[in-house]
């Protein structure tokens, strides 16, 4: 068990423990997480309490995890993990104050990573905050060492299809924001060519394909161009 924890070494730069990073994103922030995760993750545990971080350590080794830093305190926690810059991490609470509890579910918003969180005791209310703040697992009473391995690729596997879903929600947005602009160039082409509707979208996507861009790109230059000569 020894074996499976190290100790995350604190920073010494006084500067980095009086300010918490607020603009600068974990690297890969948005990028999904293998769920069979082959690749030697590295798992944080964010633990003051040796003993239970030693349960979540034992159950992570005996799953093959070994890639495992713990960080005992909660000080400028969110620095210390973008520092760390984990695949997967896990928060162990015990008897969670609202403080507490607030200050992990802003960590779990702004890593966007997979968060899986042990609690000893909960309400309705932190379990709904749970779900606004991203967290893909919260466990209410349940550390015990056996059920690591199979919360760990729940927890993974739910933060994937989230990811999945942004990224679908996310084209779409694009994709409708384009339509509305494509629509706007073609009845300034329209106005100003005498065009109809379709030869207009055919001016349009010809220029797109010779000069190799995309519709859209093309549509916001078209409309970019009829604001400058107003």
């Amino acid at each position: 068990m020894a074996g499976a924890l190290e100790r995350e070494a604190l920073p010494t730069n006084p500067s980095r423990r009086k300010t918490e990073p607020t603009a600068q994103p974990a690297p890969g922030r948005n990028a999904s997480v293998s769920s069979h995760m082959d690749a030697a993750p590295k798992i944080v545990i964010v633990d003051e309490n040796p003993l239970r971080a030693a349960i979540l350590a034992e159950g992570l080794a005996e799953a093959g995890y070994t890639h495992v830093i713990r960080i005992a305190e909660t000080l400028n926690l969110l620095a210390r993990i973008y520092e760390l810059d984990p695949d997967v991490i896990l928060i162990d609470l015990e008897n969670p104050s609202r403080d507490v509890l607030a200050q992990m579910f802003q960590v779990s918003r702004a890593v966007r990573r997979p968060v899986a969180m042990f609690v000893d005791q909960s309400d309705a209310a932190a379990i709904e905050a749970a779900v606004d703040a991203g967290v893909s697992a919260y466990i209410v009473n349940g550390l015990r060492k056996e059920r690591i391995k199979n919360i760990l690729d729940l927890c993974v596997s739910r933060f994937n299809a989230f990811v999945r879903l942004q990224d679908e929600l996310e084209r779409t947005r694009t994709e409708l924001s384009e339509r509305k602009v494509i629509d706007r160039a073609k009845g300034i082409l329209m106005k100003v060519r005498n065009l109809s509707e379709a030869d207009a979208y055919a001016l349009l996507r010809k220029t797109a394909m010779n000069e190799n861009k995309r519709l859209g790109e093309i549509a916001q230059s078209v409309v970019t161009a009829a604001e400058l000569l107003k």
